[in-house]
């Protein structure tokens, strides 16, 4: 397996990039464009990996799709295909064939679609049997405290469907941020909703608009917060980042900005600026809106000697890897603990960093990578699978190149 190691030789940061476009945006739109009948125009897609897949696997004619690593198109597609009425047999790698697709396969038989499991009963491989979609119902629940990528595969399909939908959460939602997404992206699209308590409601429409601009990747970007923190001074300027919360994850500008990195808007993006703070040495955050932030804010926090108490990152364990299990693993490379706490519930991160005299595991996780590369600022630091960034990120290690950064 490949390793490269990752320095600074100044740790000043002075540079201009442009940051991907969005997965999520870019992969929302991809539905919407296919349910439409590919009469969108959807300008700066990403070049992520599983987004250019998605894009090679809604041409595909073939009977068998395999999503390989891609959560998000195993997701997705199992209800477009439901909704066009495709036959088709969708499964993926190992991994994916271990992560869970049963809530959104039950609200889809509920409302009267037929897809059977091929194998153990509530994961991939799963098979979509067309059916007479005048039957298919107007109603279905699921559970708020799985995925948003199954209720968001429910949504992006609803005003397609013949009697629209009404989707019940029967238990809190988590990842709310998500599906504020896909809502705001529909009604860009003249899909109006209700949202009433625990129901969103919508009806069989026709999509109007017939362009979107993707926004750049706020989660991409939060990688280049912790570099402005971690340098002695930094300006980055990222292209293309938009100041519309519509992604919930650029709340990391608020967060980041206590920690004494400032950001600001103009009509190309954002200008990240390292200013001196005091900032706590205690922290407690909820990612439960923002579960992609926490590898983040783990290494962000560790660089600095933070004791930070993490709640919401329980869905971590059901991603592309076990997320905790590997944050616990590589972090106790650098002398930092990462444990649950039984008595309080919460995961702690405590400790005093030492860079690690063995290279980082990735796990086949891009975050990983993405999120361990900035502690190059404080010393050089071995990255094992650099080229898994290309699932989102593809461009991380030239921009990081930009920016100063040695990489053997």
């Amino acid at each position: 397996m490949s390793v490269i190691k990752i320095s600074h030789p100044t740790k000043k940061i002075s540079t201009r990039i442009r940051i991907p476009g969005s997965k999520s945006e870019s992969n929302r739109a991809l539905i919407l464009n296919a349910l439409s009948g590919n009469q969108l125009k959807l300008q700066n897609l990403s070049t992520a990996r599983d987004t250019q897949n998605l894009v090679s696997l809604l041409a595909s004619n073939h009977k068998t799709i395999d999503v390989i690593d891609a959560g998000t198109s195993m997701r997705f597609l199992t209800a477009y295909y439901a909704a066009t009425n495709q036959s088709k047999i969708l499964t993926g790698s190992e991994r994916m064939q271990q992560r869970p697709i049963a809530p959104l396969v039950t609200a889809l038989k509920q409302l009267g679609f037929n897809i059977q499991y091929l194998g153990n009963e509530g994961n991939a491989p799963i098979e979509i049997i067309p059916i007479n979609l005048e039957n298919i119902a107007g109603e279905a629940s699921i559970e708020g405290n799985v995925s948003s990528q199954f209720i968001t595969a429910l949504l992006l399909i609803a005003p397609f469907l013949p009697k629209g939908l009404k989707l019940n959460f029967t238990t809190e939602l988590t990842s709310r941020p998500y599906i504020e997404l896909t809502l705001t992206m529909l009604k860009h699209f003249g899909v109006q909703y209700q949202w009433v308590d625990n129901s969103i409601t919508i009806q069989n429409t026709k999509l109007t608009a017939q362009t979107y601009d993707v926004g750049g990747d706020w989660s991409s970007a939060s990688y280049w917060y912790t570099i402005a923190f971690l340098a002695d001074d930094a300006e980055i300027m990222i292209d293309g980042l938009k100041n519309d919360w519509a992604q919930g994850d650029q709340v990391v500008a608020d967060w980041a900005k206590r920690f004494g990195v400032t950001t600001q808007y103009n009509n190309d993006g954002a200008l990240l600026k390292k200013v001196k703070a005091e900032y706590p040495l205690m922290m407690k955050l909820n990612f439960s809106d923002n579960p992609d932030l926490a590898q983040t804010f783990a290494v962000f926090f560790a660089s600095a000697g933070i004791t930070a108490n993490f709640t919401g990152i329980d869905s971590l364990k059901l991603k592309e890897t076990d997320r905790i299990a590997a944050l616990k693993a590589e972090l106790a490379k650098t002398n930092m603990h990462f444990d649950f706490s039984d008595m309080y519930e919460f995961y702690q991160l405590k400790g005093k960093l030492e860079l690690p005299n063995e290279a980082i595991q990735t796990y086949n996780d891009h975050r990983m990578a993405l999120s361990f590369a900035p502690l190059g600022l404080i010393g050089p630091i071995e990255i094992e699978n650099p080229d898994v960034v290309n699932k989102s990120y593809p461009e991380f290690w030239s921009d990081l190149k930009l920016a100063g950064f040695e990489i053997q």
